[in-house]
């Protein structure tokens, strides 16, 4: 049994994931009741990190990091943490971990105001 946290590493305000065989059971102390859930379309080896527009209703986002060893996903958390203004412990990839599509939980916000942060700026 391994025991990895949210973007593979454990923090006191990070969820837990155990993984067993492949399954996961998430264990959280609480659930805000603001969140997010929202999908997100990630273009790995870009020139530069850059929120693209929009991918079939998913958020597309151009990131430096390739797709290995979870780079791209911690680039991911680390930028969206950055354009949210907002902690890394607050953005969880709930599905996608090897995917292009991504499906992400943003604690503390709604999703029009994410949607407002990363595509009002184009």
């Amino acid at each position: 049994m391994r025991f990895v946290g949210t973007f593979g590493c454990l923090s006191s305000k990070s969820a837990a994931i155990i993984r067993v065989q492949g399954y996961c059971a998430r264990s959280e102390l609480r659930y805000n009741s603001s969140m997010a859930t929202l999908r997100f379309h990630i273009v790995p080896n870009a020139k530069i990190d850059k929120v693209a527009g929009e991918h079939g209703g998913a958020i597309k986002i151009k990131l430096c990091a390739p797709a290995v060893e979870a780079k791209a996903n911690a680039s991911l958390r680390c930028f969206l943490a950055d354009q949210l203004n907002m902690s890394k412990s607050a953005i969880v990839l709930e599905h996608g971990q090897r995917s292009r599509d991504k499906v992400i939980r943003i604690d503390d916000m709604s999703e029009e105001d994410v949607r407002s942060r990363l595509l009002g700026t184009l």
